[in-house]
């Protein structure tokens, strides 16, 4: 298999960009200890670690609530907009397109998405912005003490707030409804996976959803509560065991893993996503399928984790428009003032 040596005289401990570890931090964490967040976070950066990625070409998004700190946590080299309740969204979309050279990474939680910002949440899938979008979903309001969030189950008993009365928000069912392009969710008491499907989502063009089960500790993780650590472990149904190849990187595939099924989905950066289905069958490509394992899921109570759904044919936003080459927010005001036979050829059609 070929191997990235590190740079000459570097520790061994680099990657290939002669970056450490400790190179992907941010600064130490305030949430509360335990919280699912945080290890979201640190599998953020054994990701970008492992992928080799420069920090100064990601920027860090988010809204409001204790999942939209996160990004303080991971990646301190890297640029970051946190924006107002449920309009990280926009904020996104327009840095993207400002500059088509960048990588997102959002991290939102199920009231910053679910609830104020699900408008924003339904168009930034539609339009196929290339971003990772996280949702660190613990079905509470976290910072303002424990109100039920749209995707807290129906019935759930909450000390101060009484039980929920409505049904709640699927996340991922949302994403695929409005046609977001990558579609996975996973579970913070599951690091590997969530690790995968973080290199999986990066090495995805366009929109990748990841609804990720993150409990919280202070509020919400009851034995009995979907969004516990105990429930997690319990109704887990992975949908197949997920492994991330890098470009450039020859494929080999250990001879036990020939025992299930195998589903190999190129992606767009010549990296590979390996799924070995453990339920025989399922397609990650079939979008009805993907619709109907979600519904069967959500009428037996399982937590369905993997890649539910990808599609990688479908262009993502900045590709459906005529760009230069350069960067928006680096074209000067000469590149972007039309010439005088322009102007006026434009004011003949017009008139």
């Amino acid at each position: 298999m070929t191997e990235t040596l590190p740079m000459a005289g570097a520790p061994a401990n680099v990657n290939a960009v002669g970056l450490t570890k400790n190179d992907y931090r941010g600064f130490p964490s305030t949430l509360c200890q335990g919280c699912g967040h945080n290890s979201i976070s640190n599998q953020i950066i054994a990701a970008m670690y492992e992928m080799s990625v420069l920090p100064e070409s990601v920027i860090k998004f988010s809204g409001i609530g204790c999942s939209s700190k996160s990004p303080t946590y991971f990646m301190n080299r890297s640029f970051g907009f946190n924006s107002l309740h449920g309009r990280m969204p926009s904020i996104a979309t327009g840095a993207l397109f400002g500059d088509t050279r960048m990588k997102g990474i959002g991290v939102s939680g199920d009231g910053d998405t679910a609830s104020i910002g699900m408008g924003q949440f339904k168009h930034v899938m539609r339009r196929n912005v290339n971003l990772v979008y996280i949702i660190e979903n613990n079905g509470v309001y976290g910072l303002t003490k424990g109100q039920f969030s749209a995707t807290a189950e129906k019935g759930l008993q909450l000390k101060k707030q009484g039980e929920n009365p409505y049904m709640p928000v699927d996340i991922c069912m949302e994403g695929l409804i409005s046609n977001a392009t990558f579609v996975a969710r996973s579970f913070a008491g599951n690091p590997k996976q969530v690790k995968e499907l973080l290199k999986a989502a990066f090495a995805h063009k366009g929109i990748a959803v990841l609804d990720i089960i993150s409990p919280c500790v202070t509020f919400n993780n009851q034995e009995n509560a979907y969004h516990s650590y105990a429930w997690g472990k319990d109704h887990e149904e992975p949908l197949h065991e997920i492994s991330y190849i890098a470009p450039r990187s020859e494929i080999m595939l250990e001879q036990e893993m020939m025992e299930g099924e195998i589903r190999e989905v190129d992606m767009h950066d010549g990296s590979t996503v390996i799924l070995k289905n453990l339920e025989k069958g399922y397609d990650p490509t079939n979008r009805y399928q993907a619709l109907h394992a979600l519904e069967e899921a959500q009428q037996n109570n399982w937590l369905l984790t993997g890649l539910i759904y990808v599609n990688t044919h479908k262009p993502s936003l900045t590709d459906i428009y005529n760009l230069v080459d350069t960067p928006l927010n680096r074209l000067t005001d000469a590149e972007l003032r039309p010439d005088r036979a322009m102007i006026d050829k434009v004011n003949e059609l017009m008139f």
